[in-house]
């Protein structure tokens, strides 16, 4: 993101707003420039945040200097930011509901339903809500990356190139399948994958190709292998802390949400269409290898992607005390087809899918009762 656009937004949103009494919330994306949290996920929702509130909200953002990824729940609970993209799967004991949904990571295939599917979730699950509550946040919707794909410093074709090779994992589904295939996961925070690559300590990661540009891979990645690993779509990319939420007005709350809602669809537009043909087009010319799996690890992460859900009921039982996972999936499931079926109506466009994702899930809200 150039430095001109965010002035512009704050430009933009000042001059809107021409209020004293306007509220300006501390806002992070957690990421850095280049990443699409930044632009145009907060950039979007700092423009549309006074419009869609009468200027009565506008919004600067702390770069990742002081708030990123790996503090995000520390600073919204310390209130030095007041609303942050908080990734569930990395606080899977506070947000156990919902990091369930992003260990479906391997039914993603299409990333405006998966980010339409996990919005309209969490919004209506109660058991989400709760959680989102004694965190001390309030959830604002979803967005989801491309397809991730196994990008590493030697070439892997087979299950066999697989055997003990060290990728970094950003949730435990990619996790169980680095694991089900012979490699050693790494939880290491995106924020740190360049370095952890650059000193020897993880061969690879499993991630969305647009790392490859937003954290700078491109300079180390040698291979990228196509196997589809499924979406990372477990976000909750507008997380308001309470108390900012509480001293809102019902009608500032619904104003927030609408910004939000449509920077979530842009987000998606970009991370998980956009950008990935950019990236690949820069890895071809950096000279970066781009593989096509061979029918074995085609057909162990097949096999692997049916039995997980079975394996995410048990984790979310015996590790986190989820009751009733079974269901819930079933119920995410259902979502998945909802949406799936809504997206070929409207096709890959971001506002047709915003405003039916506004229709579906935030119209529906009341703001009187919403997070409190």
């Amino acid at each position: 993101m150039r430095i001109t656009a965010f002035a512009l937004s704050f430009g933009l949103a000042a001059a809107f707003a021409g209020a004293a009494d306007a509220r300006d919330l501390r806002v992070s994306p957690g990421a850095p420039p280049a990443h699409p949290a930044a632009d145009p996920l907060y950039s979007t929702f700092v423009e549309r945040l006074p419009e869609e509130t009468g200027g009565a909200l506008t919004g600067t953002v702390i770069g990742t200097e002081v708030v990123n990824i790996g503090n995000m729940k520390a600073s919204l609970q310390s209130q030095v930011t007041e609303v942050g993209n908080i990734l569930p799967l990395y606080y899977p004991a506070d947000l156990p509901n919902s990091a369930l949904m992003g260990d479906l990571a391997f039914l993603g295939r299409n990333p405006h339903v998966m980010g339409a599917a996990m919005t309209e979730y969490v919004v209506t699950c109660e058991d989400c809500q709760a959680e989102f509550k004694k965190a001390g946040f309030v959830y604002g919707g979803s967005g989801s990356s491309d397809v991730y794909v196994v990008m590493t410093t030697q070439p892997v074709r087979t299950k066999a190139d697989l055997q003990g090779l060290r990728l970094r994992s950003g949730g435990s589904p990619f996790s169980r399948w680095a694991e089900a295939m012979g490699a050693s996961p790494a939880s290491v925070p995106v924020s740190d994958q360049f370095e952890q690559l650059s000193q020897g300590v993880i061969d690879g990661t499993m991630a969305s190709i647009n790392d490859l540009i937003s954290y700078r891979m491109i300079d180390l990645v040698k291979y990228v292998t196509e196997i589809q690993l499924g979406t990372y779509h477990c976000t909750s990319n507008f997380t308001v802390s309470a108390k900012a939420w509480a001293e809102m007005t019902p009608d500032e709350r619904a104003g927030l949400m609408r910004a939000a809602n449509v920077a979530s669809a842009r987000f998606t537009q970009d991370w998980g269409y956009d950008r990935p043909g950019k990236a690949r087009e820069a890895a071809r010319e950096a000279g970066i290898e781009f593989i096509e799996p061979a029918q074995d690890l085609v057909e162990a992460t097949e096999a692997f992607s049916a039995g997980d859900p079975d394996t995410a009921v048990e984790v979310a039982g015996a590790t986190y005390g989820i009751e009733g996972a079974a269901e819930k999936i079933v119920r995410f499931r259902e979502l998945v087809d909802k949406w799936s079926a809504i997206v070929e109506q409207t096709g890959d466009d971001p506002e047709a899918i915003a405003a039916r994702v506004q229709e579906e899930v935030w119209d529906k809200v009341d703001y009187e009762t919403y997070g409190l």
